[in-house]
């Protein structure tokens, strides 16, 4: 049988075993997917679009090499920011700050171009009273923004920062990229769920509503439903709302 040379000389203790492990034999490119992988499926495991949110920015943190810090901000109709999810606190004053200034990169991510660079904050001429406030305040240096998504009301991005300038190389920014997509899709089921679970909730109230005006009243259900619309019409409230009323009450809403 034939023992490589390296194989016997660490067996006589002259040089270390070979490392053979998954880590090991795996290209870099190849373990960023597999964690990639895990994290989607973890942020498609969460219950909540926060969850899945909150789950992201930690992964950011944890899978890209420059990554510092990392957050998650919707801009509002009104150019309201309001960060949903942040790795740290030093997210939400970045955020602030650029609600406060209107200016940063979270903002152009989500006005002009879909993905923004920027490797100095400090002397970045894009945002000039933003970027040097930055780094003196809170010691981050360079910056990477991904939008998510839009909506008729809402428009969301992934930002993502490093504690030296240049902290991201261009294989940091292609793997944001990916994780950001993956961040989209996770955030789009999850939004989708939340609001099947609101419409089956309210579908639920509608009907133990229904079911006590039956027994009150002995109405067919489709009587009964239709008492419920008149009242929501009448009183100009929506449809599970007069309903919650009556199942909480056990009584008819006053007029």
């Amino acid at each position: 049988m034939t023992v490589s040379l390296t194989r016997m000389r660490a067996r006589e203790g002259l040089v270390s075993e070979p490392d053979v492990s998954h880590a090991a034999r795996v290209p870099p490119d190849d373990a960023f997917r597999d964690e990639l992988a895990e994290a989607a499926r973890e942020m498609q495991d969460d219950d909540s679009p926060k969850e899945a949110m909150e789950r992201a920015v930690q992964i950011a943190t944890k899978i890209i090499p420059g990554c510092h810090a990392a957050g998650i901000c919707v801009v509002h109709r009104g150019e309201r920011i309001d960060t949903h999810a942040a790795s740290d606190d030093l997210v939400r004053r970045i955020d602030a700050l650029q609600h406060e200034l209107s200016e940063g990169p979270c903002l152009d991510a989500l006005r002009k171009d879909h993905t923004v660079v920027s490797d100095d904050l400090a002397t970045d001429a894009r945002w000039p009273s933003w970027g040097p406030q930055v780094v003196d305040q809170v010691g981050l240096s360079s910056s990477v923004s991904y939008r998510l998504y839009s909506t008729d009301k809402d428009l969301g991005a992934l930002n993502l920062y490093g504690t030296e300038a240049s902290a991201f190389t261009s294989e940091d920014i292609a793997d944001g990229l990916a994780l950001a997509a993956h961040v989209a899709v996770a955030l789009a089921a999850a939004q989708e769920v939340e609001h099947l679970e609101h419409a089956m909730r309210g579908r639920t109230v509608i009907g133990q509503a229904t079911g006590i005006l039956m027994e009150r009243f002995d109405l067919a259900p489709e009587r009964a439903f239709s008492v419920l619309s008149r009242m929501s019409q009448q009183k100009n409230v929506k449809l599970r709302a007069i309903a919650d009323e009556i199942v909480t009450t056990r009584k008819l809403p006053t007029t």
